[in-house]
């Protein structure tokens, strides 16, 4: 089992680096702006990240299965990341709802367009170190994803309450982000099999395995709303937006560290493994946000979701990838990262109306008790397999 990590994944690490810097600039700030600028409810803002994340569900699934049949990923690479680059200065120039709504939405039209292609082109640059090359590529996302809201502090530090501002200057890390794309190359492989299979023709072919874990998957995601509503909870109990932020980035920090490293643990101990641990992990944060209202012990939580976080996404996708031939991982994946869309928009919705009307204890616990459900499930199943 080889552990070096190739050129082409670095370049799509550094790729993801700069674009989470400019993405993670705006992801903690854009709910505040929206609740305490905009004037918006907790409803209102669940129903914007849910139409974003379903866009981008769709496109996910659907550019996944064309990337197989076209043989092609990078192409895909390049135009969902500078779609995104051109959404990110959107609400700095005009200071509105559906403004934020129609940046939110471009952004995952350029997720949605890249992210199942990416992923593929990341498997097939593995070789027996499926989870190391997800977990690095992960680590460096994430690591983005730290830097970019402390990038954001600093600008509120200097000049206070200028969201347009922040929103403008995230076009920087997006312009250096879409020139990485350029370097990035498909996989140059002896066979040139392509896949002319349609969703429905390439589910009933598909492993076993894949189709299990493909639906326990979704059904925790109905549970595992937009992270938007942790920030949200942590501002409301440390009453201060820049410690809810500053919560957010020790989170990505701790993601950021542990992704390559259990990545690499799975490759040895196993995927379904790794991923049951995660998701006991992330039942252990949710009973925490719902039960305590310690200033402190909300950085033991992220923390500990930045554990969680690190032993499944990346996990996942290497489990997936790990199941499925390479000319059909786009699809493969696309499935995955659409339904999994789905179930986080429904999830966002259904997160934020039970908030408004019963307070934010109720979700956080209806999510902790489903996802150690699933963990139990996913543990017994798949052990016996």
């Amino acid at each position: 089992m080889k552990s070096k990590i190739s050129k082409q994944v670095f370049v799509l690490g550094m790729v993801s680096l700069f674009t989470d810097i400019a993405s993670e600039m705006l992801y903690p700030v854009t709910p505040i702006f929206l609740t305490t600028v905009l004037g918006s409810s907790m409803a209102l803002v669940g129903v914007i990240e849910g139409i974003a994340e379903v866009t981008a569900g769709l496109l996910k699934g659907y550019f996944g299965n064309l990337s197989d049949k076209v043989g092609k990923r990078s192409i895909f690479v390049m135009i969902g990341y500078g779609i995104s680059a051109l959404s990110k200065p959107l609400p700095g120039i005009f200071q509105n709802i559906p403004v934020v709504l129609t940046s939110r939405v471009s952004d995952r039209i350029g997720k949605g367009i890249r992210t199942a292609p990416r992923d593929a082109l990341l498997a097939s640059y593995s070789d027996g170190n499926s989870g190391a090359v997800f977990g690095f590529h992960r680590g460096m996302d994430t690591l983005g994803a730290a830097i970019g809201p402390v990038v954001a502090l600093i600008l509120l530090n200097f000049y206070p309450n200028n969201f347009q501002l922040i929103f403008l200057i995230a076009f920087i890390p997006s312009v250096i982000a879409l020139s990485f794309t350029f370097l990035v190359k498909d996989k140059q492989v002896t066979s040139k099999i392509k896949s002319r299979k349609n969703y429905l023709e390439f589910w009933k072919s598909a492993p076993e395995q894949y189709k299990k874990v493909l639906i326990l998957i979704s059904v925790f995601s109905l549970v595992n709303s937009s992270d938007v509503f942790l920030i949200l909870k942590s501002q409301n109990i440390t009453k201060s937006s820049s410690l809810a932020i500053f919560g957010y980035v020790f989170y990505n920090l701790i993601y950021a560290a542990a992704s390559y490293p259990l990545g690499g643990l799975s490759d040895k101990l196993g995927k379904q493994k790794i991923f049951t641990f995660g998701l006991i992990i992330f039942s252990v944060v949710y009973f925490g946000f719902a039960l305590v209202d310690d200033i402190n012990f909300i950085w033991i939580l992220f923390a500990l979701y930045g554990i969680y976080a690190a032993a499944t996404e990346g996990v996942s996708k290497a489990w997936i990838s790990d199941l499925i031939p390479n000319e059909q991982r786009g699809t493969a994946i696309g499935l995955l990262t659409m339904l999994t869309s789905f179930s986080v928009m429904i999830g966002s919705f259904l997160t934020g109306i039970l908030w408004d009307h019963f307070g934010s204890s109720v979700p956080f616990l209806i999510s902790a008790i489903i996802s150690l459900v699933i963990s139990v499930l996913i543990f017994f199943k798949f052990n016996k397999i």
